[in-house]
C-alpha cells in the first residue's frame, strides 16, 4: 500500500512539474507555432490566378470564378497577388460546361406549369502549376458544382456555384502538404 501511494506521488509530481516547465516556456519564450503559406510548400509566397479559358456563351461566369479564385487564394491560402511573370504559382483553367434551368421543384397548383426552383451547373478543369520549380503542383479535370436558384435568380445559384468550385480547388491545393 505504500509503495502504491508513493507511485502515485511520484507521478503526481512530475506532471505537476511538466505543466509547470510548459507554462514557464509559454511564458518567457512565446509561442513558435505559425502558419507558412497557409498550405502550400515552402518558398511559394505569390500566385497569378489567371482567367479561365470560357468554353460557354456566358461572359460574366469568367469574371465571376477569376474574382472569386483570386480572394480565396489570397485568403486561404496566404499567397500574395502577383503578375504572371513574377507569380511563384499559377492558377488557371477552362470553364469547360454551363448548363441552366434544369427544374428541381415545381408549383403545387396543376394548372400553372411554370417551375419555383432550378438548377444549374459549372463544370471546369483546374491546375495549379509552380513557376520556381516547373511542375504541376495540382490539377483536376472535370470539377463539377451546382447551384439552386429561384426563378429569374440565376445569378444566385451561380455564385454558389462558383462558391464550391473555389472551396474545392483550395481543398484539392491544401490536401498535396
Amino acid at each position: 500500500m505504500l509503495r502504491v501511494s508513493w507511485t502515485l506521488r511520484s507521478r503526481l509530481w512530475c506532471h505537476r512539474r511538466l505543466v509547470g516547465v510548459m507554462l514557464a516556456c509559454a511564458a518567457t519564450g512565446g509561442c513558435f507555432y505559425g502558419f507558412a503559406g497557409g498550405g502550400m510548400p515552402p518558398g511559394i509566397k505569390t500566385a497569378a490566378v489567371l482567367p479561365f479559358e470560357n468554353q460557354t456563351a456566358t461572359p460574366e461566369l469568367q469574371r465571376e470564378i477569376n474574382e472569386a479564385l483570386r480572394k480565396a487564394v489570397s485568403s486561404r491560402l496566404g499567397l500574395r497577388d502577383a503578375a504572371e511573370a513574377n507569380a511563384s504559382v499559377i492558377v488557371r483553367g477552362t470553364i469547360v460546361r454551363y448548363e441552366i434551368d434544369a427544374p428541381i421543384a415545381f408549383s403545387a397548383n396543376p394548372a400553372q406549369a411554370t417551375s419555383s426552383r432550378r438548377r444549374l451547373q459549372v463544370v471546369v478543369n483546374v491546375e495549379i502549376f509552380d513557376q520556381v520549380h516547373n511542375r504541376r503542383l495540382w490539377f483536376k479535370d472535370g470539377i463539377s458544382a451546382q447551384g439552386d436558384y429561384a426563378e429569374n435568380a440565376e445569378a444566385a445559384g451561380r455564385k454558389q456555384a462558383v462558391d464550391r468550385i473555389v472551396s474545392e480547388v483550395i481543398e484539392g491545393a491544401q490536401s498535396q502538404w
